[in-house]
């Protein structure tokens, strides 16, 4: 637990005061940028802190000044934390609409066009999701998702949900596939407790939409190339 508790301290004394400085700022000028950047330094500091490694391999695979999607799969609540500080330049992600509701985070995650997304299985509901996601990719921002949908409970890969690629297929955005593993041992699914440890981000190459004829083709080269950056045991 005290890796836990140093993490989410850290985390605290250094959000609080700038919460107060970069949301306001934010408000004002309507540029959520260096709140985006601070936020991210923060989580950097925190698992410094807490003595947690993150090994990062590719991002030079990223194409410049191009607004990608990131797919990565899902294994930890850990995940977010891991890859976000190592995308470069900004993204948005998608997320459970509950969390936009967590006072002050959430509001940080308007502030930052996170997009939230309904788990209620209504068409109308995934559409809603997919052009606020293009609206963000249209800015010039990177989108962000975890194509499982939720944590895999065991590590391995769940079935990948359709609507990252039908934004991949309507928006033409390089999908940028992203391998994630050592979380699953460090904050398991249903537990709080943060062990130390070694995480793994591996950014594979671009895969183009404008490449495949069909939705579930993207979707299938995606998921082998995130399953490539895997140990063997989890890749199906």
């Amino acid at each position: 637990m005290i890796c836990s508790l140093v993490l989410l301290t850290t985390i605290v004394l250094l959000s609080v005061p700038a919460a107060v400085v970069y949301i306001p700022w934010a408000v004002i000028t309507g540029n959520a940028t260096p709140l985006y950047n601070v936020a991210q330094a923060i989580i950097r500091t925190s698992f410094r802190v807490a003595r947690i490694r993150v090994e990062v391999e590719g991002r030079e695979h990223v194409p410049a000044r191009t607004a990608c999607i990131f797919m990565a799969n899902h294994v930890s609540n850990l995940d977010p934390p891991v890859l976000l500080p190592h995308i470069p330049g900004r993204t948005a992600v998608f997320l459970k609409r509950s969390l936009m509701k967590i006072p002050v985070l959430g509001y940080g995650f308007k502030l930052g066009e996170f997009v939230p997304v309904d788990r209620d299985g209504r068409v109308e509901s995934a559409q809603e999701s997919i052009a606020a996601a293009r609206r963000v990719l249209g800015k010039g921002l990177h989108m962000t998702t975890f194509v499982e949908g939720t944590r895999s409970p065991d590590g391995r890969l769940l079935p990948f949900k359709k609507g990252p690629f039908y934004l991949a297929m309507q928006s033409g955005a390089p999908c940028i596939p992203v391998s994630i593993y050592g979380t699953e041992t460090m904050m398991a699914k249903g537990s709080l407790r943060i062990r130390r440890g070694t995480a793994h981000v591996v950014f594979h190459s671009p895969v183009y939409p404008g490449d495949y004829a069909a939705r579930e083709e993207l979707l299938r080269a995606v998921r082998a190339a995130i399953a490539s950056g895997l140990p063997e045991w989890m890749q199906r």
